[in-house]
């Protein structure tokens, strides 16, 4: 049974996301502000994190940050669901280490489905890449030249896309669909910052742009 912390700080919102996704099956812990939810973290050990952008004390992005800051949770799918939906707030959630950023409102139905869609990318499948990087799917972890590079879930699984075929080229929907999923919604500059981040952990080379196209890992 899944296992998924909602951190809000708003009791309604917190008791509508348990109640359905108790029902979907899902074993849910809730807290209501960041300093409560990292505790929790570290007992309930969740699968997959429910986290509001704008609480008292701890703000969402800052628990993000601390989040991923321990390679412990580096497994954990962190997803914002904030009614902030300006493109600066989502630019800070991702690069705060979030998989998805999503706008309240949004219905129960479709937030158990973009749950369903992120918990379904959890891959157990080992791959290997050029010499100097390694990938471990499994354990979620990478190496470059022998040191252990720590990658926040969706930098990860970018990686992993790319490499499955260095040289060729991944345009932007491809990517999209692949690492993101068809039925997520995410603004266009969310690759980009991805790839960046990506490139100042693994090297400048390791990908290339191809302008109007998309992305490839250079072997």
């Amino acid at each position: 049974m899944p296992k998924i912390l909602i951190i809000d700080d708003e009791p309604d919102v917190r008791e509508i996301i348990r109640y359905n996704l108790t029902k979907d099956g899902h074993e849910i812990d809730t807290a209501a502000d960041g300093l409560e939810g990292l505790k929790k973290i570290d007992s309930f050990k969740p699968d997959l994190v429910i986290l509001d952008m704008m609480m008292p004390g701890m703000d969402g992005v800052e628990v993000c940050h601390n989040i991923r800051s321990n390679p412990k949770n580096n497994a954990i799918v962190v997803c914002f669901l904030s009614a902030r939906n300006e493109d600066y707030s989502q630019v800070a959630g991702l690069e705060s280490g979030a998989d998805d950023y999503l706008s309240k409102p949004i219905s129960p139905r479709v937030l158990v489905s973009k749950v369903k869609s992120l918990l379904r990318r959890k891959s157990e499948i080992n791959l290997s890449m050029e010499p100097g990087i390694s990938i471990d799917r499994e354990r979620y972890v990478v190496w470059v030249d022998g040191k252990e590079v720590v990658l926040p879930r969706k930098e990860f699984e970018l990686l992993a896309l790319l490499s499955e075929k260095p040289n060729y080229v991944f345009e932007r929907q491809v990517i999209l669909d692949r690492v993101w999923g068809s039925d997520v919604i995410v603004g266009d500059r969310t690759i980009d910052v991805h790839i960046r981040k990506l490139r100042e952990k693994i090297g400048e080379t390791s990908i290339k742009t191809v302008k109007g196209v998309g992305y490839k890992f250079v072997s």
